[in-house]
């Protein structure tokens, strides 16, 4: 899907169809994380965003507290 933005006052937005919304489970109340990888906007559900974060801070911690471990494992 290729879309154009609009002009909301003096700012620029983004229209997401209903059935994008629907499908996501997203409404006007849904706080969204908007962020780049430089190349791209990823908008995704800040609950989704947080969850992601926490696993990944779960998995360095793992990592880093059993290092010598998993570098025997991969001997």
């Amino acid at each position: 899907m290729i879309k154009k933005l609009s002009t909301i006052g003096n700012s620029l937005g983004l229209i997401i169809d209903r059935p994008i919304l629907e499908l996501l489970d997203i409404n006007k109340d849904t706080p969204l994380e908007i962020r780049t990888d430089g190349k791209a906007l990823i908008i995704r559900p800040a609950g989704e965003a947080s969850l992601m974060n926490r696993a990944l801070a779960a998995a360095q911690e793992i990592v880093k507290d059993h290092d010598e471990t998993f570098r025997k494992l991969a001997q």
